[in-house]
């Protein structure tokens, strides 16, 4: 690699580290979820957030979309949200005579589903097409979604009445799926603080712009993943899909369909954005594992018996990182 092309690399690296200083100037403790809402963008994958409200999702999205200076929209979800709604309509200009597109929500570059699970199906799935294709259709007319796009959906696990539950397939379109926790003490400490002082400036300063933010996708795609690594990937999704051939019998009684292919490639490339945002041009296993719960925990679909028993697919995804040899 030539210097100047390791001095760019060291730049962008660094300013990858400005980001999550800059966004902490506004939003305490949630450092992992920031972490993981970069690697979705560094990689072209969607994020599902999963938390109860409260926990500055909504303030951590838009913080993050001022410092990298991208188009931000909120969408709440509802139940009577229509697919028009999201991705726009045809209006009839009484002027001109003719009818004439008028471009929903969907088209900005950080889109937050928020309470996606509160729509009906046709929503969902209007927005889940959007996602895999990057396009929409308009009357007869398609258009390219703007680059980047990034969807983050956010659900609430605690209130399920008038939910409408995002199915398996369509659940596994996201790359990431992160649970958002509970601040800690100190943290929700400065966070009343913060937020009770009506004074207190949310202004944040640009960091990346969209072209850095492409060059930082082609870095990522140039990290390097052993053979041995590519295979121990292979390893772990084959675990989840017949655990008895990895003598994990007491997980095979609760594990009803394992993750699906689409797990195996984001597992690859999320592992090499946490190699890349650690300032390495490699992959190591701890790569792999760091990544594995938050890649696989919405694929793996458990049986009535896990439920009844109380095991979660963390447990599951845990005793699989135990099992499974590297190399």
């Amino acid at each position: 690699m030539e210097e100047a092309q390791i001095e760019n690399k060291s730049a962008l690296q660094q300013k990858v580290k400005d980001v999550m200083s800059e966004v902490a100037k506004v939003v305490v403790g949630q450092e992992y979820m920031v972490n993981r809402l970069l690697i979705g963008l560094f990689t072209n994958g969607h994020v599902l957030l999963e938390g109860v409200p409260g926990l500055a999702k909504t303030l951590t999205v838009n913080t993050l979309a001022n410092v990298l200076h991208l188009d931000f929209q909120r969408i709440q979800f509802t139940p009577d949200l229509m697919p028009s709604d999201l991705i726009g309509t045809m209006i009839y200009n009484q002027k001109q005579g003719n009818f004439e597109v008028k471009k929903g929500p969907i088209f900005s570059n950080l889109v937050l589903a928020d309470e996606v699970n509160r729509s009906p199906a046709k929503v969902q799935s209007a927005l889940l097409e959007a996602m895999q294709e990057k396009q929409v259709t308009i009357g007869e007319t398609t258009f390219p979604l703007d680059r980047p796009f990034l969807v983050l959906a956010t659900q609430n696990p605690v209130d399920q009445e008038g939910t409408y539950p995002l199915p398996e397939a369509q659940v596994d379109r996201f790359m990431l799926k992160v649970t958002v926790s509970y601040p800690t003490k100190s943290q929700e400490l400065e966070v009343m603080r913060r937020m009770s002082n009506m004074t207190f400036n949310k202004d944040v300063n640009t960091i990346l712009t969209k072209e850095e933010i492409f060059s930082i996708r082609d870095q990522v795609n140039q990290v390097e993943i052993s053979e041995s690594l590519e295979r121990y990937i292979i390893e772990l999704v084959y675990a989840t899909r017949s655990p008895l051939d990895y003598g994990l019998k007491q997980e095979a009684e609760y594990i009803q369909y394992g993750v699906s292919p689409r797990a195996s490639i984001n597992l690859n490339l999320s592992a090499k954005a946490v190699a890349y945002m650690e300032g390495r041009d490699y992959v190591l296993p701890e790569d792999i594992k760091e990544i594995a719960y938050d890649v696989m925990n919405h694929r793996i679909l458990l049986n009535y018996e896990a439920e009844a028993d109380g095991v979660t697919t963390k447990d599951i995804i845990e005793k699989i990182l135990k099992q499974v040899p590297i190399g």
